[in-house]
């Protein structure tokens, strides 16, 4: 695999779907498909999927196509799903408490090893068989524990707070639920930004075209 950090990341954010798509594939014990019929699967063009492939290395034989198995192997592999990765979850109301149970049941290389918050009320209970603990913890917590990404779910008042007491504490992946974007000085801190009310307005853009 010839990994290569100029890729773009519309490459990237396409890999999920190309994963999504021959993992169905391969519950169909299809064993081999060309370029075109995986574009009439996945809804990109045959040469898009010849080139966004070719960024990472030479996976399928010209009359031939690919070998699904193999392939999804392949993106798999350049996920870095064949490792597991260990996750927390900062802020345990009702959307920490949806992305628990949704980390619960993936069925994927991620293990939610941590909760926290600092509500008093949540401190304790168990949720998805993790007990809740105090957010003052975490430091001791991610001392203890190989914590690979930290998930914001708290309220946008509080999230630069938790941000930097993460990236202090030294996790240096940020998966942020809230509707700050957050700033910070570590050039190797990667943070990946899910704005729900963001993907709600442009769906209102959409109806009101």
């Amino acid at each position: 695999m010839n990994k290569n950090k100029n890729i773009s990341m519309t490459v990237i954010r396409r890999l999920p779907k190309y994963y999504r798509c021959l993992e169905g594939i391969l519950r169909s014990n299809v064993l081999r498909i060309s370029s075109k019929e995986l574009s009439e699967k996945i809804g990109f063009t045959a040469s898009q999927i010849r080139q966004d492939l070719n960024c990472f290395g030479d996976f399928g034989q010209q009359g031939y196509g690919y070998k699904v198995k193999d392939l999804f192997n392949e993106i798999s592999n350049i996920l870095g799903l064949n490792t597991k990765r260990n996750i927390i979850i900062i802020g345990a109301g009702n959307l920490g408490q949806a992305l628990s149970n949704y980390l619960y049941n993936a069925g994927l290389n991620f293990e939610l090893c941590g909760i926290f918050d600092n509500n008093k009320d949540k401190i304790g209970h168990i949720l998805d068989d993790i007990a809740i603990l105090n957010i003052d913890d975490m430091p001791i917590f991610v001392k203890e524990n190989k914590v690979d990404i930290a998930t914001i779910c708290t309220t946008s008042d509080n999230a630069q707070e938790v941000c930097d007491k993460i990236i202090s504490n030294g996790i240096k992946c940020i998966w942020n639920y809230t509707q700050v974007d957050l700033k910070y000085d570590d050039n190797d801190v990667i943070c990946e930004n899910v704005h729900l009310i963001d993907s709600l307005m442009t769906l209102s853009y959409l109806l009101n075209e």
